[in-house]
């Protein structure tokens, strides 16, 4: 085994010298012939594919050192890099993201590589005498010995175990085109070495209303707009590259609609994690011009354990999370068909704190739901804010959070998919994984079309809408989406995600006949489920209102006239659209425009409670009494509807919350 280590530490490529493909190590230490590149990515849709259009899933971790001052991975001062690189595999493992700094790329690019202090030889042999460039290649070697792929994340300008907190991708010597050419010298020296499948342009861009500099989002080509940014390094690098994935992360925060970026009033932006808002993507999407096929949008998402945000200081599940933060920053992008999302970074501890543990199942679920691409924070023990997937010694694995990581890890048959075509993922002979020509059979394409979907059934229906819900198909790779017919006539745009479907501007009293299909990435579409015919209700219209907040002026509004169900409703000023109409039914308010009820989260009874647009259910969560005092009161909960702190500027949320005695203004509403 040292034999064949050291063979193959002799033929890394010289500091500027371009990598080409190497001989891979055997699971018995024999050296294999070098593999095609034939496992470069491709986006169809929300979907990251293979050559022959197979979906993939790309599901890992991230291992970062390379970023901060040592400028080698981290652990390597006690663990090995061949046990450590061969554990992840055997877990699952398909894809790992490393963080490295701008600043070390150049070194490389000038011949500057170095011996690193922060490897001990004696846990690691192979690597004696390497420089930090050499423990990279051979970190690369590794991966496509045990199936592995890598992405590549530039996390700082400069070398620093706090660079990431810089707000921008140019600091001190490294400047925007300096950047830019880190990027390209990686692209061009790896640009045959399929191991290397992805590349993360910047970690996190951030920076709030009153910083400088910070991060922005917009049409223009200033310095600081990331999305600008993104998309000249993404261009520069497939130039190098055509077949590389191009990840873009998000900025901080995102003006409302109608501020300017000059703005310094705080109330007058949308704020997430760093890296976390894409709200831009709608108007300013990334444009990478004939290779768009290659982008990927990639945000970062926390608990409270790393910051407790305004989300978390109220009762919250991942129905609210997914209206208040998901779906307005990033979910968006995958259910409208955009193109996929990689969520970067997600973890924390497990354990210690009950609302942490709910927020990372409620994340894991909705990963797995949407066969959302991840890489999971952290395998490193040494992250302060979250721990990581290995304990202290850089060899046991945490099994608590890794059973909950393993669901979102790719799995076929019981047995965990590699993102290489002929190495299975743990190596050759490995009995825990598989390679995608196995789930694929051979590579020439997905034929197999999913079962139908059963038990389609009708979940609310009113005048103008019916919800619709339905069980999951199976398919032998898995089902990408589903498509509603009504009449024999498709009525969805993009492929539904998940297994319910709203169909609304319906006539009052009429019945329709609803079939569902499913579909998988490689465009295999299933028979038609059993019909339901569903008898929309008498209604007849009738008038709508507008609800005005007595202290605001504001009307009780649709954010952005949206009929999803957890569409949020809130306080905006009154603009006379479908959106602020409500229409009075029995006790509920039914907004026209969606056909869906004003409703409490969950049927939730707490103060706090989440007020938001949901399919009408005729429950206690859509009952509203509306009393001469000026209060509208939920008679399930005994709470009156609030906006939240007494706000009363445009984006205010709704809640219900005890009722004043007196009632202030936030608590005091107006038909209108």
């Amino acid at each position: 085994m040292l034999v064949a280590v050291v063979a193959a530490a002799t033929m890394l490529a010289p500091n500027g010298a371009q990598a080409q493909p190497v001989a891979s190590l055997m699971v018995d230490g024999s050296v294999a012939a070098p593999a095609a590149g034939d496992d470069w990515l491709h986006v169809q849709g929300n979907q990251i594919v293979d050559a022959a259009g197979n979906a993939v899933w790309l599901t890992g971790t991230n291992w970062f050192g390379f970023n901060a001052t040592e400028r080698v991975f981290h652990g390597l001062w006690s663990g090995n890099i061949t046990d450590i690189t061969r554990s992840m595999a055997n877990r699952g493992i398909n894809i790992v993201r490393v963080p490295i700094s701008a600043q070390l790329l150049l070194e490389w690019r000038n011949g500057q590589a170095a011996v690193p202090s922060g490897v001990n030889t004696w846990a690691n042999p192979e690597l004696a005498g390497m420089t930090t460039l050499q423990v990279w290649d051979y970190f690369l070697q590794l991966c496509a010995r045990f199936g592995i792929k890598v992405l590549l994340d530039v996390h700082s300008a400069e070398a620093d175990n706090s660079g990431h907190l810089y707000p921008v991708w140019w600091k001190g010597s490294v400047t925007p085109e300096l950047f830019y050419q880190a990027w390209e010298w990686v692209a061009n020296r790896y640009k045959n070495n399929d191991t290397l499948v992805a590349m993360d342009i910047k970690n996190e861009p951030h920076g709030k209303h009153t910083e400088s500099p910070r991060a922005k989002w917009n049409g223009s080509t200033d310095q600081d707009n990331f999305k600008n940014t993104c998309q000249v390094a993404g261009r520069r690098i497939l130039a190098l590259n055509p077949n590389v994935l191009i990840l873009c992360e998000g900025i901080e925060i995102y003006p409302r609609d109608g501020v300017s970026w000059n703005s310094t009033v705080e109330g007058d932006y949308h704020f997430n994690w760093w890296g976390g808002n894409l709200r831009g993507v709608r108007q300013y999407p990334v444009d990478l011009g004939s290779q768009q096929d290659q982008l990927v949008y990639s945000p970062h998402d926390y608990g409270p354990l790393v910051w407790e945000q305004p989300w978390f200081q109220k009762p919250f599940d991942r129905a609210t999370l997914t209206a208040d933060v998901w779906d307005p920053n990033w979910l968006y992008i995958h259910k409208q068909n955009i193109a996929p999302l990689l969520i970067g970074e997600w973890g924390g501890r497990l354990g210690q704190d009950a609302r942490q543990d709910r927020w990372m199942t409620a994340l894991r679920d909705t990963i797995v739901e949407h066969r959302l691409h991840q890489t999971f924070w952290v395998l490193n023990p040494n992250s302060g804010d979250t721990g990581g997937l290995l304990l202290d010694d850089w060899k046991t694995w945490d099994e608590q959070k890794y059973a909950l990581l393993k669901p979102a890890l790719w799995q076929h048959g019981g047995k965990f998919v590699s993102l290489d075509h002929q190495v299975p993922l743990g190596g050759v002979g490995s009995t825990t994984g598989k390679s995608v020509s196995d789930v694929y059979g051979g590579g020439g394409g997905d034929t197999s079309p999913p079962s139908a979907p059963a038990g389609l059934r009708s979940t609310g229906v009113t005048a103008s809408s019916v919800a619709l819900a339905w069980s999951a198909s199976t398919d032998n790779v898995g089902v990408t989406g589903y498509d509603v017919y009504r009449e024999g006539a498709k009525v969805n745009g993009s492929p539904v995600v998940g297994t319910a479907y709203s169909d609304v501007g319906l006539t009052a009293g009429t019945a329709y006949r609803y079939t569902v299909r499913a579909r998988d990435a490689a465009g295999n579409v299933s028979a038609p489920s059993a019909a339901l015919t569903v008898t929309t209700s008498g209604g007849g219209g009738g008038p709508t209102t507008t609800i005005i907040g007595q202290a605001s002026g504001r009307c009780v509004d649709v954010s952005g006239g949206r009929t999803a169900d957890g569409t949020v409703v809130q306080l905006w000023d009154c603009l006379d659209n479908q959106a602020q109409q409500w229409r009075r039914s029995g006790n509920t308010f039914v907004n026209p425009n969606s056909g869906k009820c004003l409703d409490v989260s969950g049927g939730r009874t707490a103060n706090g409670s989440v007020v938001q647009l949901w399919t009408c259910l005729n429950n206690g969560a859509q009952q509203w009494v509306v009393n001469s005092d000026g209060s509208v009161a939920n008679p399930n909960s005994g709470k009156c509807l609030d906006a939240v702190e007494y706000g009363t500027t445009n984006g205010t949320r709704l809640q219900i919350w005890d009722c004043g005695r007196p009632l202030g203004g936030n608590q005091r509403w107006r038909l209108s």
